[in-house]
C-alpha cells in the first residue's frame, strides 16, 4: 500500500534514472554509501534497489528524517537502513563510508558549511573511497546556462548565503581535504556530477 503522506519531488523523480547510470560507472566495488542531504527520500529507495549489493545510508536534518522513513519504510529493502540525523556542522557518524553521494545540496548551503561538508567528508571516507556530488555548478565564474543564472538569483532572494557554487572552489577544497578529482560528467537540465577520489593523507 502506498503511503499518500510521502513527501515527493518531481526534480528526484526526473534525474534519478541519468544520476543513477553515472552511479553505476563507480559503485560496483562500494560496501557502504553515505547519502548527504537524502531531501524525500526517493533517490534513497531508487538507489539502494539499483544497487542491492551496497548498503545505502540516507541522511538529513530532523526537519525530513520523517518523510525519508516513510519512503524507506514502504520500501523493506535489507539495505536501506533508518536514515541518521547529519548537519553537515554537527557531529558525523562514526562510521567508515567507502562512498558519499549528495544531490542538490552545494547551491543551497553557506560556502561555511560547504567547508565543513568536504571536511566530514574527508573523515569518513576509506582510502580510496569516492565523494559524488550532483547540482549545478560554474566553471571559470560564469553560469552555464541563463536557467541557472536565474536559479542563482532566485536563490540568493531566498537566502543570501546560498547559491550556485564555482567549480574551482569546490575542487579547491576537495584538494585540501585528500580528494582528488576523478571525473566531472555533464547531466541533463545544466547539471553535473562530480566524483572526487579519497587519497591517502
Amino acid at each position: 500500500m502506498t503511503d499518500q503522506n510521502k513527501p515527493y519531488s518531481q526534480a528526484c523523480a526526473e534525474n534519478e534514472r541519468p544520476i543513477r547510470a553515472v552511479l553505476g560507472h563507480y559503485l560496483s566495488s562500494v560496501n557502504a554509501l553515505l547519502e548527504i542531504g537524502s531531501g524525500t527520500g526517493q533517490h534513497a529507495v531508487a538507489f539502494a534497489t539499483a544497487f542491492p549489493d551496497l548498503t545505502w545510508q540516507a541522511s538529513d536534518l530532523p526537519e525530513n528524517l520523517r518523510g525519508i522513513r516513510l519512503w524507506i519504510d514502504e520500501a523493506g529493502l535489507p539495505n536501506l537502513p533508518p536514515p541518521l540525523l547529519l548537519d553537515v556542522t554537527g557531529t558525523w557518524p562514526h562510521i567508515p563510508f567507502d562512498a558519499v553521494f549528495s544531490a542538490n545540496t552545494a547551491h543551497i548551503m553557506s560556502d561555511g558549511q560547504v567547508r565543513a561538508m568536504f571536511g566530514g567528508i574527508s573523515r569518513v571516507l576509506t582510502a580510496g573511497g569516492l565523494f559524488l556530488l550532483y547540482g549545478p555548478f560554474n566553471y571559470g565564474g560564469c553560469f552555464t546556462s541563463n536557467s541557472n543564472a536565474a536559479f542563482h538569483r532566485w536563490l540568493k532572494e531566498r537566502d543570501p548565503a546560498s547559491g550556485i557554487k564555482e567549480f574551482e572552489d569546490l575542487n579547491e577544497l576537495a584538494r585540501c581535504n585528500d580528494l582528488q578529482l576523478l571525473g566531472d560528467h555533464a547531466m541533463p537540465v545544466n547539471n553535473r556530477t562530480l566524483v572526487w577520489q579519497r587519497t591517502p593523507s
